[in-house]
């Protein structure tokens, strides 16, 4: 099965880098968290990406046009521009990197990479990670027939919970994630056919075709109770970076 990416946004809400780079090649580590997304999928055996860009999509573009060399060790005949390389650490990826305009919403991006899959694929966002188990995914959505399955995962606390007795505070518990309630943790599954429920480039994906599969009951939830976190604020990926150079990411499964 390919895997849909969607790498296209603005990213406003993280200007201080976006203004610069597209949100996906914001770096956790020496990474993007792009790659990082990738690199959750290919340790459950899915290489082959289709990646739709958008905003400052060349600098994705020369992203993996140069992976190769600046993955490896080389030499370079200054002669003659030939180059061989050693200790080559480039992934086994199939990378489709598909334009799909600066200005279209979800809906459009996603409807233009599923016409290009030609066929079922995962679909998930370029600002998150997680530790979800893919293959259990795709085997609760087979189970179930309908035509798109969404993660549904705990929303990350923003605040720390506090216990106080009076003004004295008794408990400060710093939590990754809240108890209650669930939202669209991207990491879909969708059939081709959720192409027909998106009528063009201004269609938000999580607008009308979600709520017209729901409501048709086409709409499944595979309950992730593990880790995720999105990017979306400096303050989130602080988080992350921190998680990452400690050595404890969630996400990191390979």
């Amino acid at each position: 099965m390919k895997v849909i990416i969607l790498a296209g946004g603005l990213g406003t809400r993280l200007s201080e880098v976006t203004e610069r780079i597209p949100k996906p090649m914001v770096e956790i580590g020496d990474r993007p968290i792009l790659w990082h997304i990738m690199k959750t999928f290919q340790t459950h055996g899915f290489g082959e990406f289709i990646v739709a860009l958008g905003h400052k999509g060349e600098i994705v573009k020369d992203f993996f046009l140069n992976y190769r060399q600046h993955a490896s060790s080389m030499t370079i005949s200054l002669k003659d521009g030939t180059a061989k390389y050693y200790d080559e650490h480039a992934e086994d990826w199939t990378v489709h990197l598909l334009e799909t305009g600066n200005h279209s919403m979800t809906g459009g991006r996603v409807k233009r990479a599923l016409e290009h899959a030609n066929g079922p694929c995962f679909m998930t966002y370029g600002d998150g990670v997680c530790d979800i188990d893919l293959k259990k995914l795709l085997a609760f959505h087979k189970s179930h027939g309908k035509k798109a399955t969404i993660s549904a995962v705990r929303p990350p606390a923003r605040f720390g919970a506090l216990q106080m007795e009076g003004d004295k505070i008794t408990s400060f518990a710093e939590k990754p994630q809240t108890g209650e309630g669930w939202i669209n943790g991207g990491y879909c599954i969708l059939e081709a056919d959720v192409a027909d429920y998106i009528e063009g480039d201004e269609t938000i994906f999580e607008r009308a075709p979600l709520e017209r599969l729901a409501k048709e009951g086409e709409l499944m939830a595979y309950k992730h109770e593990g880790f995720w976190q999105c990017m979306d604020t400096m303050r989130d990926l602080k988080y992350l970076s921190a998680l990452w150079d400690a050595g404890s990411a969630p996400w990191k499964t390979w």
